[in-house]
């Protein structure tokens, strides 16, 4: 079982270590995803925290071909990787839908029965690229794009004067910030264990 997140430069290190910890203690693998501009890999750093880099990964799945229903469950990593993915080279017109490919590859996994899709902090950027990605759904996020997710249709909870540290509306699982990773994590793999028990 696989644990599919996309990923590209400037990812969040806090995440990205506690990914690799956590999900292969209980049995699933982590795949890194990523659009490889045409090359066989491609190796993106984290955000540099500190002032150095900390972190590296090397991805060779390509997300314009991956299947989502082959993964137990889909995660977007934090800080600004997702910003980078919704990138296009040209844009057809006002209007016209994003055809980023990790943003087509979004809409394929929300349109996969029973796949859980986990964000985390700024990754519901890559939701905004789209509006009818968010329209409607309940989430939380990093307060610095609050008004990116309202300006999408997406209907952010709040905790006093906090977004939420969690929210689940359906298949998408949203949290707040890197400090509530741990948290995020167990109820997304509880998800994905719940959807697997209606599916069966």
């Amino acid at each position: 079982m696989k644990i599919g997140v996309l990923i590209e430069d400037h990812f969040d290190q806090t995440e990205y270590r506690a990914f690799n910890r956590y999900f292969p203690e209980q049995g699933f693998e982590v795949e890194y995803l990523s659009h490889l501009w045409g090359q066989q890999q491609l190796t993106f750093g984290s955000n540099p925290d500190n002032g150095t880099v900390e972190e590296h990964v090397t991805v060779t799945a390509e997300v314009a071909t991956a299947v989502p229903g082959d993964y137990a469950g889909i995660i977007l990593i934090g800080a600004y990787a997702m910003d980078r993915l919704r990138y296009q080279p040209e844009i057809a017109g006002p209007g016209a839908r994003n055809k980023a490919p990790a943003v087509e590859f979004l809409r394929r996994a929300l349109a996969t029965p029973n796949l859980r899709i986990g964000t985390i902090c700024h990754s519901l950027w890559l939701f905004c690229a789209d509006p009818d990605l968010l329209h409607g759904r309940r989430v939380t996020c990093a307060h610095n794009i609050v008004c990116d997710v309202e300006n999408a249709g997406g209907v952010v909870e709040f905790d006093g004067r906090s977004t939420a540290d969690l929210v689940i509306d359906g298949n998408l699982i949203s949290a707040r910030h890197p400090d509530v990773t741990d948290r995020f994590m167990a109820t997304f793999l509880s998800e994905i264990n719940a959807g697997a028990a209606v599916a069966s």
